[in-house]
């Protein structure tokens, strides 16, 4: 059995935040049952580029697969009626719409339960659904900005630099999706069901934990270090070898003495003036230029293999090594989906594992692909044919 087989969520999605929380759903078994707009085409990422063709695409199908696709028109009478029916027998209803889109559309709780009480519905947006911003657009790239993050990336001196990924979507699908699972855990125990309002900028705010709560109650004020430095831990960051980079980190006080002493620099370790933590971030600049000199005595390849299992250490891979580690291969990372449109793809596989259950993982569905079948289950399969001529699906 599937670890969430039996549940149902409605999905009104597009692109990427609100995709990745369902995404790792449906993985585990959940029937997760898009409805896309028939008068658009559906789901926006259907369209990007670069890899699209036929209404399809590379990025969808990474963000959707083992999900089932409807197309109804929300905004008609006879959408709204056969929106309804399906809310009865779900869980949830999930969407990532903007924050003020979901009671325009009525697909919060309060116009939900008197269908379904223990109907859970989960609002993904950029700025929450309450305070002054619930009506404007969020993008990752903007949160990035707006808070803090890329005034904490890049080197000293330089431009402002974002994420090489879209952090902070693929962090807020991730607490979506955990609070859409606890609002259904509350709506099995107690009956009643609830609005789960998951926002980017709750996020993007929250991430910034610790260095929050130091300029918060200390007036820390963190800035931009060298070679991607750790703020207090010292050894922790980025070095140049021979031939390339790795990252070490010393950020336990144990590891600081094993690194001297396989980089035969026993002395570093018994000089006071590194003796632990503070020391050693008191007398920084010191420290890390005699690191930096004997690092770039070796390649990366002799670091790795000298340091691996005594001092935590990285290499700094670019995408197509990462994906090429034997480990994404010995942890079921790298998994191969038979699409229509692209032939058999791979892709990358869930990262939560479940001992007694091996995923299957199904391509991403073409607009409309489970009409029939959801809609059957429904009662409209003497009115599927008037449905689909009149737009509504």
């Amino acid at each position: 059995m599937k670890p969430l087989e039996g549940l149902r969520i409605i999905s009104i999605e597009q692109y990427g935040a609100g995709p990745y929380a369902t995404l790792h759903l449906a993985d585990l078994g959940a029937e997760v049952i898009k409805i896309e707009d028939p008068t658009s085409n559906g789901d926006v990422s259907r369209a990007v580029i670069p890899y699209a063709q036929n209404n399809d695409s590379l990025f969808f199908q990474s963000l959707n697969r083992n999900k089932k696709s409807i197309s109804l028109n929300l905004k008609s009478n006879e959408g709204r009626e056969i929106f309804e029916r399906l809310v009865k027998s779900s869980d949830a209803v999930f969407n990532n719409l903007r924050g003020d889109v979901p009671e325009k559309l009525k697909i919060n709780y309060n116009h939900l339960k008197h269908i379904n009480p223990q109907i859970v519905t989960c609002s993904l947006s950029g700025f929450g659904t309450t305070g002054e911003m619930a009506k404007e657009p969020a993008y990752d790239y903007l949160l990035q900005a707006m808070n803090g993050h890329m005034s904490l990336t890049g080197e000293p001196g330089a431009p402002p630099s974002k994420s090489g990924i879209s952090i902070v979507d693929f962090s807020t699908g991730m607490m979506a999706a955990l609070g859409l699972m606890v609002g259904i855990f509350q709506a099995k125990n107690a009956g009643i069901g609830s609005d789960i309002d998951v926002s980017l900028f709750d996020t993007s705010l929250s991430v910034l934990n610790y260095l929050a709560i130091w300029h918060l109650n200390k007036e820390y004020e963190p800035v931009r270090t060298k070679h991607s430095a750790h703020p207090t831990l010292v050894p922790s960051q980025l070095f140049q070898t021979k031939d390339s980079y790795v990252v070490v980190m010393c950020n336990k006080e144990k590891f600081f003495p094993l690194l001297c002493e396989e980089l035969d620099a026993p002395e570093l370790a018994t000089d006071k003036k590194f003796s632990n933590f503070q020391a050693r971030l008191d007398n920084k600049e010191e420290l890390i230029n005699q690191l930096e000199t004997i690092f770039k005595t070796r390649t990366s390849l002799y670091w790795l293999e000298t340091l691996r299992g005594k001092v935590p250490i990285a290499p700094v891979n670019t995408v197509q090594e990462a994906l090429h580690q034997p480990l994404a291969m010995q942890r079921d990372m790298i998994v191969p989906v038979d699409s229509m449109n692209f032939g058999t793809i791979k892709m990358l596989g869930t990262p939560i594992k479940v001992s007694s259950y091996s995923p299957c993982y199904k391509a991403a569905p073409f607009l409309g692909e489970h009409n029939k079948e959801i809609y059957n289950e429904l009662g409209y399969e003497r009115e599927y044919e008037q449905l689909k001529t009149s737009g509504i699906i």
